[in-house]
């Protein structure tokens, strides 16, 4: 079958050049598909994703770092035009990835008869679809099908093959390939991207990219910091930074949220805190916890549980893709330990799975929860809303919606449930996270 497809796509890649444009910027709206997941699913999908990152972060530093996106239903979706002529797609936005993949066909004609429309990326019926030579310095930032095809030199048409595998043995492999791609930027001005590289996948297997949990995605926008990511690509000419401001998806029907690829207006209440490396060259957008508070009262947590050691362990990512908030063990049995004192509340009978703390807050007209902030590196706060990390999971019943992380060498997660409502600008030049309260607007 490979062959065939093969035989058919006889583009080289040559790269376009493209005038550098530092004054426009894309605003491509988020969209929260599915209703909010139970807290149990919620643990369980979370649970899933982090093994998939955390095994994934101690391979080659290389290699693109797999996501564990496709683990749950906590997911923000955008749309990707792709080809010429434009094929519309949705994928997955997601912090913790860097491959930008979608589903491909290798349809000709009729394609609506075999397969919904929208489906997969009809590489045949674009005239700008391209693939990467197998001895393309690019192949080398994609991880390859074991055993591992020769690259052979002498030949014109001999593709890059890529394979991502995931922790619940799915996995996308096909062609590492070049496209264009179209965009509506702020001015209302259509702007192209002549060289987008991207994964095009003609083998899609395994529950977590093809069963209900992928939720009709055609794929995944990897937004990371390396040298493929989405943002990074496009990174010259949208300034190397991109933001968002997730709403509040449990409102039906729910807000639309934006991820904003380049430069908007200045935002004087922005804070920011400068992003965190790892020695294994993570993608992972790191940063620096230094103190945990609850009510403005500073728990009696070591810094130390915060960093990240010389082995690539620990610290803390900013993740898109994980809906609950993950804090180290230590300092998780501190925040418990002080809202339990803080909170005098019944517990409910039949209290959902795998939350430490939940209360009953029948007939209480007008509900106070202890303040929960982080003092970060660079000498911000971050202080979420209550509605962050008290959520409801049944009616009069609300829970922590914390986790501990438990696993040998795992880190924190700063998940999207505790971002809502921010404006997250993700500063890849300046190598800096800026968060406002204000600014959501953009939306």
């Amino acid at each position: 079958m490979l062959l065939i497809i093969l035989l058919t796509f006889t583009h080289i890649c040559h790269s376009a050049t493209i005038n550098s444009d530092n004054h426009h910027f894309l605003k491509l709206p988020l969209l929260h598909i599915n209703p909010l997941q139970s807290p149990s699913q919620a643990f369980s999908s979370d649970s899933a994703r982090l093994s998939a990152l955390l095994s994934t972060l101690h391979r080659k530093p290389n290699l693109p770092v797999t996501s564990g996106a496709y683990a749950g239903a906590g997911q923000y979706f955008v749309t990707l035009h792709l080809g010429t002529p434009p094929q519309k797609l949705l994928l997955i936005a997601d912090t913790g990835s860097d491959l930008i993949w979608v589903t491909c066909s290798a349809c000709r004609d009729d394609c609506n008869r075999t397969r919904p429309p929208h489906s997969a990326f009809l590489a045949r019926h674009s005239s700008s679809y391209c693939l990467h030579h197998c001895y393309d310095p690019a192949c080398k930032l994609v991880p390859h099908p074991r055993p591992r095809i020769a690259c052979n030199h002498t030949r014109l048409h001999s593709p890059c093959r890529y394979e991502y595998s995931y922790a619940d043995g799915s996995i996308t492999n096909g062609f590492f390939a070049k496209e264009t791609t179209s965009f509506n930027s702020s001015t209302g001005e259509l702007l192209q991207h002549d060289s987008l590289a991207f994964g095009c996948g003609f083998t899609i297997s395994g529950p977590s990219v093809s069963g209900p949990s992928f939720n009709g995605a055609q794929g995944v926008m990897g937004l990371g910091r390396g040298t493929i990511s989405f943002v990074t690509q496009l990174g010259r000419r949208f300034g190397n930074k991109f933001s968002y401001c997730l709403r509040d998806y449990t409102i039906a029907p729910p807000p639309t949220s934006y991820l904003l690829i380049g430069t908007a207006a200045g935002n004087s209440r922005m804070r920011y805190t400068p992003l965190q490396t790892n020695p294994l060259s993570s993608p992972f957008y790191y940063i620096g916890i230094e103190n945990v508070y609850v009510d403005n009262m500073k728990l009696r947590v070591s810094p130390s549980v915060w960093n990240i050691d010389k082995m690539g362990n620990g610290g803390t990512i900013v993740d898109s893709g994980t809906t609950l908030t993950f804090l180290p063990d230590t300092a998780y049995r501190h925040v418990v330990a002080a809202f339990r004192r803080r909170v005098k509340l019944p517990t409910p009978a039949g209290s959902p799975p795998n939350f430490d703390l939940c209360i009953n807050v029948s007939g209480i007209p007008r509900l106070s929860l202890p303040k929960l902030s982080f003092k970060l590196v660079g000498n911000s706060v971050f202080t979420p809303p209550v509605g962050n990390y008290f959520i409801d999971t049944a009616e009069d019943v609300k829970c922590l919606a914390l986790q501990p992380v438990t696993s040998a060498g795992g880190f924190s997660v700063i998940g999207n449930l505790m971002q809502q409502g921010f404006l997250f600008d993700f500063d890849i030049g300046r190598s800096r996270l800026g968060f406002s309260r204000s600014g959501c607007s953009i939306g």
